[in-house]
């Protein structure tokens, strides 16, 4: 790994949350979301999985808590902008 650059997962542990589809799973390395509709005027109903596979690696790599940091930023940032 060339100094400044970051491996390909990198900031990827969970799914984008802007673009969240519903009738399918939304994937990120390590989190998924699932939206399914229940009825009309009802919320969707939603299920979160963990890999936890995935999970393991992420936390041996040397990147992890810089990574995570990321990760956690960007949903805090899509949060802001979902409810803007």
């Amino acid at each position: 790994m060339v100094v400044g650059e970051h491996r390909d997962c990198f900031g990827t542990m969970y799914p984008d949350n802007l673009h969240l589809r519903v009738g399918r799973t939304n994937r990120g390395k390590v989190f998924s979301v699932q939206l399914q509709r229940t009825a009309a005027m009802m919320p969707a109903e939603r299920k979160i999985t963990v890999d936890t596979e995935q999970w393991d690696q992420c936390t041996a790599c040397p990147e992890f808590n810089s990574c995570y940091k990321l990760c956690v930023a960007k949903v805090a940032l899509e949060s802001v902008v979902a409810t803007a």
